[in-house]
């Protein structure tokens, strides 16, 4: 019994290897570009749900000139980039198509220090003599997706 579960586990295992070779070459040799569109605002709004996020970016000023993943997705090297594309992808993709999306889309702790990180690296000089633990949102209400656009006064 214990020799076929050990076959079976090894099969899982190449099968799943086999999978992500698969995912892999049709990232980079399947449709034109699919790749760089993933990166794009217009596709990360193809969802209706994030139609919302969309909007407000497309009315965010400065920010309009960034792209989703420049926010959203760490930057500290290729590797963690492209890991966190795909798991943060499948995550979304399991919740858009299991019908559990929440009626109010918010970000996670971890999304929220991978845009407070990229907050900071885009703004280093600007940010160079301020509390960087106080998240750049609380104060800069104006670059969140709920109140883009809108004059908040104090």
């Amino acid at each position: 019994m214990a020799k076929s579960e050990a076959k079976r586990t090894v099969l899982l295992v190449i099968a799943l290897l086999c999978a992500g070779i698969l995912v892999i070459v049709f990232l980079g040799f399947g449709p034109p570009n699919l790749l760089a569109k993933s990166n794009t605002p217009f596709y990360c709004s193809s969802c209706h749900v994030m139609q919302s996020q969309y909007e407000a970016w497309l009315h965010s000023g400065q920010h309009r000139r960034m792209l989703c993943v420049d926010c959203h997705l760490p930057h500290e090297n290729i590797f963690l980039h492209y890991t966190w594309k795909a798991l943060d992808g499948f995550k979304d993709m399991v919740v858009f198509y299991s019908g559990t999306v929440p009626e109010r889309i918010t970000i996670s702790s971890h999304g929220e220090k991978v845009l407070q990180a990229n907050c900071i690296r885009c703004h280093e000089l600007a940010v160079s003599m301020i509390d960087r633990e106080r998240k750049c949102w609380e104060c800069h209400k104006r670059i969140t997706h709920q109140l883009t656009g809108t004059i908040i006064n104090l």
